[in-house]
C-alpha cells in the first residue's frame, strides 16, 4: 500500500486497476446500450404518417404541425422532391430526422402504394385547383381528383392504414338548390352534381365526386375515412408560389378593383385547417365530414381591418351590396374541440408573409 503512494507499481495495484477498468468499460457499455434502447424506443414510439401533395398551401402547414409534435415521422408526396419549391419543407424544424419527401403521382397507383406502405395514418390533401378555364375538365380536374382519391384509398386499405383524413371543400357543400333558403349550411348538404356540370363548375364537381366516392369506398371496405371541408383558406404563405385563395386577399391589398361586391366571405386560417386535420386524425370520436370555417365576415369589414393594420395600401373604395349571402356552420368540428384564430391575426400574419416573400411591397 505504501509503495503505491510513491509511484512504485506492484501486482496489487495492477490488479486493482484492471478490475477498475473492466468495471468502467462495463458501465460505459451499459449506458451506451441503454442509450441505444432509449433511442430505438423513441423511434418505435413515433407514428409514421403520409401527407399527399405535401408542398401545397394547406399541406405545408400540416407537415409543419406534424413535425412540431415530435412523435410523427412524415412522408410527404410531391412531384419532384429535388425541386427548389419544396425547399421550405426541408427547412422545417425536425425535417432532417423525421421528414421524407417522395415522388408520387395520384394517377400512378404503385407510386401511391409505395408512399403509404407502413404508415399508420394518411392525410390526403393533394387535389388539382384549376388556375383558369379548363379546356379538358375531365382529364385536368375531375380524373386527378376522383381517380387519384380512389388510388389513395385503395392503397391505404391494402396497407391497413388506421385512418385516412381527406381534404374536401365547402365547394362540395354549398352548390345545392334544394337547401332551404336562408338556412345555415351544415354537413348534411351536398353540392348538386348536375348543377355543377351545367354551370361548368369543375372544381366544385371534382370535390363533390371525390368526397362521395371516398365515403362509398369506406362503406364498402370498412376503411376509416374522415373528411374536412374548408371554406376560403387564407393565411401566411410557406410555399414560394401564391395559391388561388391567397390571390383574393392580395387583390384587395393591391387595389385591383375600385368596386367590389360586399358579400359575406366564409374564410378560415390555413393553420386552423391544419389543426382540424390533425384533430380529426387523433380524436377517436371523429367520423364523417366536417365543415371547417371561422366566423363569416363581410368584405367591407375585412378591408376595414386591413386598412387599420396597413393603411399604406390601395384598397377598393366602393362596395355593391349583394343579396346572396351563404353561411356555414362549423359546430360539429367545434364540438370535437376545434377553435380558430381571430380575423386580425389571420389577416396580419398573411400580409406579413406576403411582404416577406416579395409578392407584396
Amino acid at each position: 500500500e505504501t509503495a503505491s503512494w510513491i509511484g512504485i507499481r506492484c501486482p496489487l495495484q495492477r490488479s486493482v486497476k484492471r478490475r477498475g477498468a473492466t468495471k468502467l468499460r462495463a458501465a460505459e457499455g451499459t449506458r451506451a446500450g441503454a442509450g441505444r434502447k432509449k433511442s430505438m424506443a423513441a423511434a418505435a414510439a413515433r407514428k409514421s404518417v403520409c401527407v399527399t401533395g405535401a408542398g401545397g398551401f394547406v399541406a405545408s402547414w400540416l407537415v409543419k404541425l406534424l413535425l412540431s409534435k415530435g412523435h410523427y415521422t412524415v412522408r410527404g408526396t410531391v412531384r419532384d422532391p429535388g425541386n427548389a419549391k419544396n425547399a421550405h419543407l426541408k427547412a422545417l424544424e425536425g425535417a432532417g430526422e423525421r421528414l421524407e419527401l417522395l415522388s408520387a403521382d395520384l394517377l400512378n397507383y404503385d407510386s401511391i402504394a409505395s408512399a403509404v406502405a407502413g404508415c399508420e395514418g394518411v392525410f390526403h390533401v393533394a387535389s388539382p385547383v384549376p388556375s383558369g378555364r379548363s379546356t379538358n375538365p375531365e382529364e385536368e380536374v375531375i380524373a386527378p381528383a376522383v381517380t387519384g382519391t380512389l388510388n389513395v384509398l385503395k392503397a391505404c386499405y391494402e396497407a391497413k392504414v388506421k385512418r385516412v383524413v381527406m381534404v374536401s371543400s365547402i365547394a362540395a357543400v354549398f352548390n345545392n338548390p334544394n337547401w332551404p333558403k336562408g338556412k345555415v349550411f351544415d354537413e348534411d348538404s351536398w353540392s348538386d352534381e348536375d348543377l355543377c356540370r351545367k354551370g361548368e363548375d369543375w372544381y366544385f364537381l371534382s370535390k363533390t365526386l371525390a368526397e362521395r366516392e371516398a365515403f362509398a369506398y369506406a362503406a364498402k371496405t370498412g376503411l376509416d375515412v374522415v373528411t374536412i371541408c374548408p371554406s376560403l383558406v387564407i393565411g401566411p404563405l410557406m410555399q414560394s408560389t401564391v395559391n388561388a385563395s391567397s390571390n383574393i386577399l392580395l387583390n384587395y391589398l393591391k387595389g385591383e378593383r375600385d368596386t367590389v361586391e360586399n358579400k359575406i366571405r366564409n374564410i378560415v386560417d390555413v393553420r386552423d385547417v391544419a389543426d382540424a386535420l390533425l384533430l380529426a386524425y387523433e380524436n377517436p370520436e371523429a367520423s364523417g365530414r366536417y365543415i371547417c370555417s371561422s366566423k363569416p365576415v363581410k368584405v367591407s369589414d375585412m378591408i376595414s381591418v386591413l386598412k387599420t393594420l396597413y393603411p399604406m395600401y390601395t384598397y377598393p373604395k366602393n362596395f355593391t351590396e349583394v343579396e346572396e349571402n351563404t353561411i356555414y356552420s362549423s359546430e360539429k368540428l367545434q364540438k370535437l374541440g376545434w377553435t380558430f384564430r381571430p380575423l386580425e391575426k389571420t389577416l396580419g400574419d398573411s400580409v406579413e408573409s406576403y411582404r416577406a416573400s416579395g409578392v407584396l411591397n
